[in-house]
């Protein structure tokens, strides 16, 4: 299966620096193989690997490489001026390409280093979209319900290896990279977080109820969502409003990149993987076509609320009500239609024998409209 990001990439790997970030074994060092079947010399360092950073502390691969990956890179010291140095000095058509889990410091504290050397990619979990060529809509998103979009476990088609894989995955993340964000004595209390958020899917994000429960303070709770957030482990998705600051201080609602690893019944677990789609569809937009959409939620201070908004420019453009089988429109979403009949507002339902339009709410079939979506 190719992923949706080869195109772009390889038309930008012509013009720029390419660097491409996403939760670990997404996909990320398949894609860049795959890519290096485009060149006549290419070549793979992994920082990871002793001989390979050996190479890469000496400048040590052959001249004539025509396309250079560097993955992991960013466990290097320094490892920001080192690729703008390789950037500045390489001959004449050579492509670069950079790797890596995103991180608290890759691309906060980079301006200065790369500014525009660099186009940057963030590949997501497959989707419905991904899989349109290979599968109907619904089943597809029934397996992603099921299985979350890794590759590895997806393409399993079986739960149990989708757990074993999901069991191994969640210990070494644990393990190895929280760890390199904090002190040894925290990792029980972020694995405990962890399973507080598995639980707490789709709803408003109360940082001081999650600190009495681990009995810490909330600013801490904040750094440790921060700290899972850049890992690619979770993402927020914060309520819309006109005014950005407020958007920022007022609750968020967390998801997991793996739908497959959420606890819930097949009704959160479907919103979760709908909320992955179309962040994908967003990142996918703003790395490709640098458009100004954002994905939000909508709710009012007396609890009216709808799962997901999509904003171009800070105006609300469509507004996404999800359900596992209810056909009749949900109040909300009704509610907030009447009241804003510019934007675009439909109810996403996984099990819809007819789709239909009641006013201007669309209920549609969940699968099918995914699979519209640009990746």
């Amino acid at each position: 299966m190719e992923r949706y990001l080869y195109d772009p990439i390889k038309k930008d790997l012509l013009r720029k620096m390419v660097i491409l970030t996403g939760p670990r074994q997404v996909g990320k060092t398949w894609l860049a193989r795959a890519l290096m079947s485009e060149f006549k010399n290419p070549q793979y360092l992994n920082y990871d690997n002793l001989g390979d950073a050996s190479i890469i502390r000496s400048n040590a691969w052959a001249m004539k490489t025509d396309m250079l990956v560097l993955d992991e890179i960013h466990k290097m010291p320094g490892w920001k001026m080192f690729i703008k140095g390789i950037y500045d000095t390489r001959p004449e058509g050579q492509a670069v390409m950079v790797t890596g889990s995103a991180r608290l410091d890759t691309f906060r504290q980079s301006g200065e280093s790369l500014a525009g050397r660099y186009f940057h990619f963030r590949l997501n979990p497959v989707s419905v979209k991904e899989l349109q060529d290979t599968m109907e809509p619904h089943e597809a998103l029934s397996l992603l319900n099921r299985l979350g979009g890794f590759p590895e476990p997806f393409l399993s088609g079986s739960e149990t290896e989708a757990a074993r894989w999901r069991n191994q995955y969640y210990t070494d993340l644990i393990r190895e990279d929280v760890v390199e964000f904090g002190r040894i004595q925290e990792i029980r209390t972020m694995r405990l977080l962890l399973e507080l958020l598995r639980e707490r899917v789709g709803s408003p994000l109360s940082y001081s109820s999650i600190a009495g429960d681990l009995q810490i303070a909330p600013n801490t709770v904040r750094r440790y969502i921060e700290i899972l957030e850049s890992l690619c482990i979770i993402f927020s998705v914060r309520p819309f409003h006109t005014n950005v600051a407020r958007a920022v201080l007022r609750e968020p609602k967390i998801y997991f990149y793996d739908s497959g690893f959420i606890k819930g019944d097949e009704g959160i677990r479907l919103e979760n993987t709908c909320a992955v789609s179309l962040l994908k569809h967003v990142h996918y937009l703003q790395d490709t076509t640098g458009d100004d959409i954002t994905l939000h939620y909508v709710r009012t201070k007396d609890g009216r609320e709808i799962d997901f908004a999509l904003s171009r420019e800070g105006k609300l453009t469509h507004m996404i009500e999800v359900k596992l089988s209810e056909d009749i429109s949900s109040p909300s979403l009704r509610y907030f239609s009447k009241r804003m009949p510019e934007v675009s507002a439909c109810q996403l339902v996984h099990n819809l024998r007819q789709e239909q339009q009641r006013e201007d709410i669309a209920i549609l079939q969940a699968g099918k409209w995914l699979a519209q979506l640009s990746a």
